[in-house]
């Protein structure tokens, strides 16, 4: 929505107390209120099992939930197909609860890497059919929650009249947000291009899972390529109207890993070893120039302004920490109309 200002959020870094010797658990908390009282507009952790370890984002959450009062909190981002949906269902709604409806949960489906796949098969699931994994598990955890309850049939979810209600209660057990909203993170070109044919049949897989199961589109990693995000907003909004959905509630956002520093230079330096200490794959399958900007702070400000461009909208964005290797979430957005504010 064009004319409102752009907001910002925070990675508070949960992968980080495991690699930095001055980063704890303790100050990532601690973070979470300065985050706050500093005026930003949300706090997000990440998720992974081994691959990439990390504390639980759940359960930080929970405890940031009880340190803050205002700003949304939310997983940049979880890989929901590696979880139960009926455990996830009923683990997300009691955040919602005690935090009192301030979660976004940003939900991907496992990212094209070795140490992934093997989280995939150490679960026992099928890697290769993440996608319906991450489909199915969508769709059972807006049922509970706007409903109450789930009858979803599918390949791999199977349920008759699951609820969270035994007949004793005095309701299902819901969220406070009916349902909270899901970001469905995807980015078709993570590690680069590919043939013509292949690149159509993924970036329409993506647009069909944003529209239908989404309530946002939260993408990263070709930070220097912003006519990618016109393409796909194009794509996004064209396969909204051509199946009778609203693109207009759909948020928009763009996480990035920034770094700030006196020079271009200083920054560069610093930014190359701290991505390939928290992504030690992914960093070798990517050009590291596309994970966020990098520079002083006058370069930062326009790449936020040049991101911020095509969507005319919202955002949110901003420096995790005040060392040479910030991790941020910096998004260009657009808010949704039933509640801009909060979006």
């Amino acid at each position: 929505m064009k004319g409102r200002p752009l907001e910002f959020g925070v990675n508070l870094n949960n992968r980080e107390p495991l690699i930095a010797p001055d980063y704890d658990v303790q100050m990532l908390l601690d973070l979470s209120s300065t985050v706050e009282e500093a005026g930003f507009d949300s706090v997000w952790v990440g998720d992974s099992l081994f691959s990439k370890p990390r504390y639980e984002p759940i359960a930080l959450l929970s405890a940031i939930s009880q340190r803050t009062s205002r700003v949304r909190l939310g997983t940049a981002c979880m890989v929901t197909s590696t979880r139960n949906p009926l455990y996830l269902a009923l683990e997300w709604a009691t955040l919602d609860m005690i935090s009192g409806g301030r979660t976004i949960l940003g939900a991907g489906m496992g990212n094209p890497e070795e140490g992934v796949r093997r989280e995939f098969e150490a679960l026992g699931l099928d890697y290769d059919r993440r996608g319906t994994l991450f489909e199915e598990g969508l769709a059972v955890l807006r049922q509970l929650w706007t409903e109450g309850k789930t009858d979803f049939h599918g390949t791999f979810h199977n349920y008759d009249g699951v609820e969270f209600y035994s007949g004793t209660e005095m309701a299902p057990l819901m969220p406070v947000q009916t349902p909270p909203p899901m970001w469905i993170v995807s980015n078709p070109r993570l590690t680069g291009d590919a043939p013509p044919a292949v690149m159509k049949g993924r970036l329409d897989r993506a647009c069909r899972r944003i529209v239908e199961h989404g309530d946002g589109w939260m993408t990263c990693c070709r930070a220097q390529h912003p006519e990618e995000l016109v393409e796909q907003l194009g794509l996004i909004e064209r396969y909204a109207d051509e199946h009778g959905h609203d693109f207009s509630r759909l948020v928009i956002s763009y996480q990035v890993t920034m770094n700030i520093g006196e020079s271009e230079n200083e920054a560069r330096t610093a930014f190359g070893d701290y991505i390939s200490k928290y992504y030690p794959e992914l960093s070798k399958a990517m050009d590291r120039s596309n994970w966020g900007p990098v520079g002083t702070p006058e370069q930062i400000a326009e790449w936020i302004r040049t991101f911020a461009r095509p969507a005319s909208t919202t955002s949110s964005a901003g420096s995790a920490r005040s060392t040479s290797s910030d991790k941020c979430s910096a998004s260009p957005r657009k808010c949704s109309p039933s509640s801009p504010q909060r979006e």
